[in-house]
């Protein structure tokens, strides 16, 4: 069986600025990340949301995405991780599975709430939850077994925060992108190019002469923007889809993977990827399959 954590956890106003917290990621879970204070702009694929308190931020999980807090800056947010599968039962006898149409449809939605009733309601959820999956935790600790009414009551508060999700995405609280920054256009730019071509040979040079940006601007525009620089951009969209190919499409060789998203060279290709996540890219596969087994098992 699935330990809950593998399933959902939260994490309830969480503070500080160590670097290694904000690399580029993406992972399976839906996320809901409310941002309460601090400097922060959060980079989405190719969008920059310059951050306001009260901010929700709903992500599918697998869209690249990172948060970029200025340095110094009291940065503290909340962050809960769900997998849909662990709610499909539950959803369906209450006949509400439109309930994740905001993280499905919505593409990495905005919720700017201004920390009004709604927003404050999402915080509380979001804190009553963590609070319950501790609890749950620290009696498994205890007792060596889960307990079913504890893990029931996370479902229940689970649905209940979705629910109130699902209203105010419908009230269309998502601000539209106003006029951004030359130096955010520009930065946009250059990413949603890279999301483009990711997979060809990629120079500065190039980027440059394509968009009508000077070396340097491009370099340095996008680092102060973004907290990344361009070739690590760059890496990500490959990691990205790399990890999505290997998993989805396990026909195809390494060797195909690697020419697919980028990667002149196996050697750098392999070592890279056991850089970044820990395993081989052989092992990465293997795991998954033996994932989606015994997930099999218990459906």
């Amino acid at each position: 069986m699935k330990l809950m954590n593998e399933w959902i956890n939260a994490f309830y106003r969480v503070r500080g600025v160590e670097s290694n917290s904000f690399q580029f990621h993406s992972h399976q879970e839906y996320e809901i990340y409310f941002f309460h204070s601090g400097d922060c702009k959060y980079l989405i694929n190719n969008r920059i949301y310059e951050l306001q308190p009260g901010d929700i931020i709903l992500l599918d999980g697998l869209t690249l995405h990172k948060p970029n807090p200025r340095p110094g800056s009291t940065y503290t947010r909340s962050m809960l991780h769900f997998s849909p599968t662990w709610l499909d039962e539950i959803l369906s006898v209450l006949g509400m599975p439109y309930l994740l149409d905001p993280f499905q449809k919505l593409n990495n939605y905005l919720l700017r709430t201004g920390y009004d009733e709604s927003g404050q309601f999402v915080d509380g959820r979001i804190k009553k939850i963590a609070g319950l999956i501790a609890e749950m935790d620290e009696e498994k600790q205890r007792n060596h077994e889960k307990n079913d009414q504890l893990e029931a009551e996370v479902r229940l508060e689970l649905v209940q925060l979705l629910l109130g999700i699902y209203k105010m995405s419908q009230k269309d609280l998502a601000q539209l992108p106003g006029k951004k920054a030359e130096k955010e256009q520009h930065a946009e730019s250059i990413a949603t190019w890279i999301n483009d071509h990711y997979s060809e040979k990629i120079t500065l040079d190039r980027i440059a002469a394509e968009l009508n940006l000077s070396k340097y601007y491009t370099s340095h525009v996008f680092k102060e923007v973004t907290g990344y620089t361009i070739m690590e951009y760059v890496m990500g969209c490959r990691l990205n889809q790399v990890k999505y190919l290997l998993e989805m499409e396990p026909d195809r060789t390494l060797s195909e993977v690697a020419r697919a998203t980028g990667f002149e060279s196996m050697a750098h290709f392999s070592r890279f990827f056991k850089e970044k996540v820990g395993v081989t890219p052989s092992n990465y596969r293997k795991n998954k399959r033996n994932t989606v087994k015994k997930e099999d098992l218990y459906s």
